[in-house]
């Protein structure tokens, strides 16, 4: 970014920063709707335990694989044109969900998939903050914008609360109300970066061309295992401490959110961490982390002490590894082309998260315990720590300007 310098960062910078922070917060709470009522769904509709499962997970399925062209495209049109567009676009599949489709599973999955548009703003938002900050901010600055995963924390705690009381459209309007005011303050605020490299061609090419680099790859593995760890638990987590402790559902759901809450958090820490440390360092330190604790939650000790203590620390180092990443991909992506790696490995990450809650499910149901489970997770995170250590210190010159 030829504008800037390493050690100035503009004060418009900071706003662009904050607008798409907000944006990507109130999409993701319009992509996280369904999953809190999919309790309510299922009994309204009658679904069975796979029916339900799979209304839940398509929203989530498909914001993640639409990461990978609507990446390409903010690389191509810019982020002051896709943020608003996506914003305006997805309070379609908001109020199709929320006032048409109720009574039907064939309607309520035709809306979640259009819903999963939402989910890919994670896409937009980083090429924007990528391109305004120089690379001595980037972490930090990212590691902000990630701050924005919380809104389905948002959708967590307000959407089952606000149907009980006032109904049951009401949370899919205030959603379509606050995504109809982000698209017109978007438009009117987002700015994108002096002297942004324009790629030519097609997005569908460029995407493919994206894909074949080894750092593509390399980046999607470390973010599977980083934030896919993370979508896995709060998706699991419920299930896993009812299961494995006899908590109600109420406790194991406090105890879930605050996962959820630690690892938002430290989210940014990662980034910031990653600035003034080199990701590589950072993300070899999160999942050895990792590895340790979740071999301790394989022993499944008493929760009230050290199980606790293994989660929170998982929560913290599984959150500040998805800030560590994204650093490590402002360091490492070609000119011209973050938005299409961030796509990939966006898509990577949230993809990574649905295959763990099969295994725990299918280790439980044959060995009646989830311990081969958590030491499978000890085990990838120790292979992630090494391939960390070993083949992205070559990929990422450690050299940074503070």
């Amino acid at each position: 970014m030829s504008s800037h310098t390493e050690s100035t960062v503009p004060r418009q910078a900071w706003v662009m920063l904050a607008v798409a922070t907000v944006g990507f917060l109130v999409n993701f709470w319009a992509w996280a709707l369904i999953s809190p009522l999919g309790t309510y769904f299922a009994g309204h509709l009658e679904l069975t335990a796979m029916q339900k499962s799979l209304l839940v997970a398509v929203p989530v399925v498909v914001g993640s694989l639409g990461r990978i062209p609507v990446g390409a495209l903010t690389d191509r049109f810019g982020a002051r044109t896709m943020f608003p567009l996506i914003s305006a676009l997805t309070i379609i599949p908001v109020l199709f969900v929320g006032y048409v489709a109720t009574d039907s599973l064939t309607l309520m999955l035709i809306g979640g998939t259009a819903l999963g548009l939402g989910g890919t703003t994670f896409a937009v938002g980083v090429p924007l903050v990528n391109a305004w900050f120089p690379p001595a901010k980037r972490g930090t600055a990212l590691g902000i914008f990630g701050i924005g995963m919380g809104g389905t924390a948002i959708s967590a705690f307000t959407t089952v609360a606000l149907k009980d009381n006032v109904g049951l459209t009401f949370p899919f309007t205030l959603v379509a109300i606050a995504l109809a005011i982000y698209a017109v303050v978007g438009y009117l605020v987002l700015r994108d970066a002096p002297g942004r490299q324009v790629p030519q061609g097609s997005a569908v090419k460029r995407a493919w061309n994206t894909f074949k680099l080894p750092v593509t790859l390399q980046l999607s593995f470390l973010y599977a295992v980083g934030f896919g760890g993370f979508v896995a638990f709060s998706v699991y987590l419920p299930t896993y401490l009812k299961d494995a402790y006899g908590l109600t559902p109420g406790d194991a759901a406090v105890r879930t959110a605050g996962f959820v809450v630690l690892a938002v958090a430290m989210r940014p820490v990662g980034g910031w961490l990653s600035d003034r440390l080199h990701p590589v360092r950072v993300l070899v330190a999160c999942f050895l982390v990792v590895a340790v604790f979740a071999g301790i939650s394989a022993l499944e000790r008493p929760l009230a002490a050290v199980g606790t203590i293994a989660f929170l620390a998982m929560a913290a180092a599984l959150g500040a590894s998805s800030g560590a990443v994204f650093a490590l991909v402002a360091l490492v992506a070609p000119p011209g082309t973050v938005g299409s790696v961030t796509g990939i490995v966006g898509a990577a990450g949230g993809l990574g998260g649905f295959a763990p809650p099969l295994v725990m499910g299918a280790i439980y149901g044959w060995v009646g315990n989830y311990k081969p489970g958590l030491a499978l997770l000890a085990i990838t995170a120790l292979v992630a720590a090494v391939y960390t250590q070993f083949a992205m210190r070559t990929v990422a010159t450690p050299a940074r300007s503070h």
